[in-house]
């Protein structure tokens, strides 16, 4: 896989070892996270929407209610932000100002377009759900044409992106290694419960070995 380019918008400043910005990198943080964070502006007003997401090759594919102001903002051809985030562990450091987080994230700029093909729209709702739980659309029904009108679905072009990460343990003050306190990582991995049956599920309907056995 190539590299993006690098542009003034999206090179790493601060901590700029940190940046990445190979297609790999961006893509393995892609697709393990669960939530994206939308950005635009609407009238000078800024809003920040937290939202699903799927990708299909260089593409990321947003979704919702055709009644949502943010896909019909976008639509319409409105710079956007997304920015997605793995929070990994909890950085303990031995002074409460070398605290931190180890994180993989990625910024994703760009211009979002509405997606009409009704072909090209029904694949993006089948990567929605595979990008939850993987196996699960072979199993569910499929939209039907009421659902497909009630849904919008945008394309933004992976274009402009980069990433950034922190690995690793605190980074104390040399003199601060001394003091006797606990410091390290608390990783904090995703690690799924036993799952929970609906309360009118059909009796005797086992529960799919995609949802016994997940794993992000």
């Amino acid at each position: 896989m190539s590299d993006f380019t690098v542009t003034e918008r999206t090179q790493v400043k601060r901590l700029p070892k940190r940046g990445a910005y190979d297609r790999e990198t961006v893509y393995k943080i892609l697709d393990e996270a669960f939530v994206c964070h939308v950005g635009f502006v609407v009238d000078g007003q800024p809003y920040v929407i937290p939202t699903n997401f799927g990708r299909a090759g260089d593409t990321l594919y947003l979704h919702g209610s055709a009644a949502s102001r943010m896909l019909r903002t976008l639509s319409e051809g409105v710079p956007v932000c997304v920015t997605v985030t793995l929070v990994d562990g909890l950085v303990l450091a031995r002074s409460a100002f070398h605290h931190s987080v180890n994180y993989r994230s990625v910024v994703v700029l760009g211009t979002a377009r509405l997606v009409d093909d009704s072909t090209e729209k029904l694949e993006a709702l089948r990567l929605f759900t595979e990008h939850i739980m993987k196996g699960r659309w072979d199993e569910i029904r499929r939209p039907n044409q009421q659902e497909m009108k009630a849904t919008t679905v945008l394309a933004l072009p992976l274009e402009e992106v980069s990433a950034k990460i922190r690995t690793g343990g605190p980074n104390d003050d040399e003199e601060d290694y001394s003091l006797p306190v606990w410091a390290g990582v608390l990783p904090l991995p995703v690690t799924p419960g036993a799952p929970i049956a609906d309360a009118r599920l059909r009796s005797g309907t086992p529960v799919p070995e995609h949802v016994a056995k997940y794993s992000r």
